[in-house]
């Protein structure tokens, strides 16, 4: 895990569940110099934080966690891809079924992993423990309530191409905000509504295609997305605007 951490005691505000508890495995410290994969939290990779490090974002939780990524489709896109390499399933309420249809077949090719529905059409998932959902709303920039809501072991991802009439308020509840590239009236006014310092403000208006401020009021840190060669073939180059 990687940038997001206020400390051993503090909580954790949206990156990951802490990994299981194991017994200690014992290394000479040469040994520890071959090791090569990163040992994080457990969740759904993202991406990769100012440091070079992997961004692990805990969507598998036994407790209610509600997202806001204020970007776009393809990064939501990769996200529900990558959710789904984890075993969720992934419920996408959406007014573009198009935009998703690509996605979904190829998510399904072996099982149903990922569903699509028509705005306000969304039935109960019956997320568990063996079973974790996310249900993914794309329902444009002023969405309605949704008829689920976060769970126990269901996330809830809202998507907002921009900043709109509702948008301070679905902030105000989410318990993980993500910002991608806004213009420099939008960034001050999400800046104001999360508590940013100057320089992060400044920032959103000049971020690269991919790339993506996750905050809450008290912490943040700067994640850029990179798809995999399949989600490549499959999504095209991240981008801002679909």
């Amino acid at each position: 895990m990687t940038a997001v951490s206020p400390g051993p005691a503090g909580p954790r505000f949206g990156f990951g569940l802490l990994g299981p508890r194991r017994g200690r495995h014992e290394l000479s410290p040469e040994e520890c110099d071959a090791l090569a994969l990163p040992v994080g939290d457990d969740g759904v990779v993202i991406g990769s934080d100012d440091q070079g490090l992997p961004a692990v974002l805990g969507l598998g939780r036994p407790v209610p966690f509600d997202v806001l990524l204020i970007g776009s489709a393809w990064t939501a896109q990769v996200i529900a891809l990558r959710a789904v390499a984890t075993g969720a399933r992934v419920a996408v309420e959406t007014g573009r079924r198009a935009l998703w249809s690509a996605l979904a077949g190829a998510a399904n090719s072996e099982q149903q992993c990922v569903t699509l529905y028509d705005v306000g059409r969304v039935p109960p998932q019956g997320p568990s423990l063996h079973s974790p959902v996310v249900v993914l709303r794309d329902c444009g920039v002023r969405p309605p309530r949704g008829r689920l809501g976060a769970a126990p072991w269901q996330s809830v991802v809202t998507l907002l191409p921009f900043p709109g009439p509702t948008t301070e308020r679905l902030m105000g509840r989410a318990d993980l905000v993500g910002i991608q590239r806004v213009s420099p009236e939008e960034a001050r006014v999400l800046g104001r509504a999360m508590r940013l310092a100057a320089q992060d403000v400044e920032a959103l208006s000049t971020l690269p295609e991919g790339v993506t401020l996750w905050c809450t009021r008290t912490s943040r840190t700067y994640v850029a997305t990179r798809p995999t060669e399949p989600e490549a073939e499959l999504l095209g180059p991240a981008r801002r605007v679909d």
